[in-house]
């Protein structure tokens, strides 16, 4: 639990996290300097891809002012690869008993994910207060999280999942939103030609949103 309070620092530094899905593990370092120039250094890199591992290997090894995380974590196996790879957070869509207890016996913190009253519940029982909201639009959105606020006092979210330059500023306007996750700063179409100058104007455009 000694791990939580960098997990918050690594949210509440920036108001926008990144969600990757890199398919060339050659892509990873430059994406992840390109959007650390922008003001976003800190990214999830989902392991929805045969390359994620071998991207977040690179981006620890290659580019040092990046913080590292690792997402669609499923299971303990997941857990275990990504910390191995060098991820310094765990990002995962939900919640099971057998990911909490691979997370008590480490010193990566975990980001769970929960889109109902039941599970955020369960989280607070292990000691969680900042949780993920995935798939956020499609879960209720803004207006979900908003009437969350009262009975979930202390509970803060990163909402994920249909998340836009559109939208953004109206969940970081919540007073229980720590931070947005959205893959529009990287779009795949500037990753696979290598545009990292658009990436780092779109990360920096995102850097400038305020949460509340």
């Amino acid at each position: 639990m000694n791990s939580f309070p960098r997990l918050r620092a690594v949210l509440q530094n920036q108001p926008v996290m990144p969600v990757l899905r890199i398919e060339r593990a050659e892509d990873a370092a430059p994406l992840a300097r390109a959007l650390a120039k922008g003001g976003l250094p800190a990214v999830e890199i989902t392991l929805r891809t045969p390359q994620a591992l071998e991207a977040i290997r690179r981006v620890v090894a290659e580019v040092p002012e990046a913080v590292v995380g690792a997402g669609t974590i499923l299971n303990p196996k997941h857990f275990a690869q990504a910390v191995e790879a060098g991820a310094t957070f765990i990002v995962s869509p939900g919640q099971t008993p057998a990911l909490f207890d691979a997370a008590a016996d480490s010193d990566v913190p975990l980001l769970p994910g929960a889109t109902s009253a039941s599970e955020i519940m369960m989280a607070a029982e292990r000691g969680y207060e900042i949780l993920k909201f995935f798939p956020a639009e499609q879960a209720g959105g803004a207006a979900f999280l908003k009437s969350l606020a009262s009975p979930f006092q202390g509970i803060q979210f990163c909402p994920t999942g249909g998340i836009t330059p559109s939208n953004a500023g109206t969940y970081l306007g919540l007073p229980n939103v720590i931070c947005v996750g959205g893959s529009w700063i990287a779009p795949d179409a500037l990753i696979a030609s290598g545009a990292w100058d658009q990436i780092t104007a779109l990360a920096a455009e995102a850097a400038k949103l305020k949460t509340a």
